[in-house]
């Protein structure tokens, strides 16, 4: 398993996401690339960090990048098709008495309900 390489708690910075065992806030690291600064500018500047560890978290906002891409690509076909046709299903069941409707604020109750099982 790999070891973490950002800490986030709320004694060290406010809470703010840190590089492990530092004090050195995580988002400087994207501060001196966004400026055009290189990595090893970042490094003399924050010795605390060390190169492995700079990496890991450009490596880990590279998945997270990659996978909020693939989240937001087109809808798969047929997940569309289906939930069209269950919400169709869903709405013959109310307009036929067959089911009574609820308020969205009961639904939302609902689930606030249950995720503090």
């Amino acid at each position: 398993m790999k070891q973490p390489v950002i800490h986030s708690d709320p004694d060290i910075q406010g809470g703010v996401p840190v590089f492990v065992g530092t004090r050195v806030p995580v988002k400087n690291l994207f501060d001196y690339l966004e400026a055009g600064d290189l990595l090893d500018e970042f490094l003399e500047s924050f010795p605390s960090v060390t190169r492995q560890q700079a990496v890991a978290a450009l490596e880990l906002a590279r998945e997270v990048l990659a996978a909020d891409a693939r989240l937001d690509g087109p809808a798969d076909a047929d997940v569309e098709r289906a939930w069209s046709e269950e919400a169709q299903r869903r709405h013959r069941e109310v307009v036929q008495g067959k089911v009574q409707p609820i308020s969205g604020e009961s639904v939302f109750a609902n689930l606030r309900s249950r995720l503090k099982r």
